[in-house]
């Protein structure tokens, strides 16, 4: 089981690892780790260059804190997420530039190509605009998250992704930044084939097959 030490260690490497792979810039983002009935948040206002581990805040989801530094402005987003979805155990929230640009049309992701089917459905949903940092704003992610998708959009904001690990969650999210990307290219080119909902539910199935995203392991 990982340790308080770990997890705290764990969430700075993540941070930073962010802003060099150009999924966060300065302050923007926050990532959180669940700890029993509490979760361990980034700080706010502390750029991940420059973060140490005795700054991650430990919180309740009710937003009780512990310690002298303040947590996230979006630490009811990670709350309601994790009140809502016990299997995720990690959250990245990150303003990747073509996440953000696609978010800006409040528009879902579509099923462009058969790696969207990695998130849960058809597409990635965006959540509605709501005010950053505001109840209003977990709600309208959770609601569009449901119990079926491990990210989403966030209109004019950003995006979200959850995990039964900040790596997972972590990948997930620069996996979403490159399927945005795709996306934005395929559009300049012209007019995008998107599969179907047959085609993609042939891609659910052969994710369920191929268990996908599992580590392989070794025959012998």
């Amino acid at each position: 089981m990982v340790n308080e030490t770990e997890i705290r260690e764990t969430l700075v490497e993540y941070s930073r690892e962010a802003v060099q792979r150009g999924l966060s810039g300065g302050t923007a983002g926050n990532m959180s780790m669940r700890f029993g009935d509490r979760m361990l948040i980034t700080p706010s206002g502390i750029a991940p260059d420059i973060m140490r581990p005795d700054q991650i805040a430990e919180v309740d989801f009710d937003g009780r804190f512990d310690g002298d530094w303040k947590p996230s402005s979006e630490w009811a987003l990670h709350a309601k997420l994790y009140k809502t979805r016990p299997e995720a155990q990690a959250i990245v929230h990150a303003h990747p530039d073509y996440c953000v640009a696609i978010s800006c049309m409040r528009q879902a992701l579509p099923s462009f190509h058969y790696m969207v089917a990695a998130y849960g459905g058809n597409e990635v949903p965006c959540s509605p605009y709501r005010l950053f940092g505001s109840v209003d704003l977990a709600d309208a992610v959770t609601q569009t998250m449901g119990e079926r998708y491990t990210a989403c959009l966030i209109a004019n904001h950003g995006m979200i992704a959850i995990g039964d690990t900040l790596r997972k969650a972590f990948t997930r999210t620069e996996g979403l930044e490159t399927l945005a990307r795709q996306y934005y290219l395929a559009r300049t080119m012209g007019e995008i084939s998107l599969l179907d909902d047959t085609e993609m539910e042939e891609v659910h199935g052969a994710y369920k097959s191929y268990r996908y995203g599992e580590a392989s392991r070794s025959a012998r």
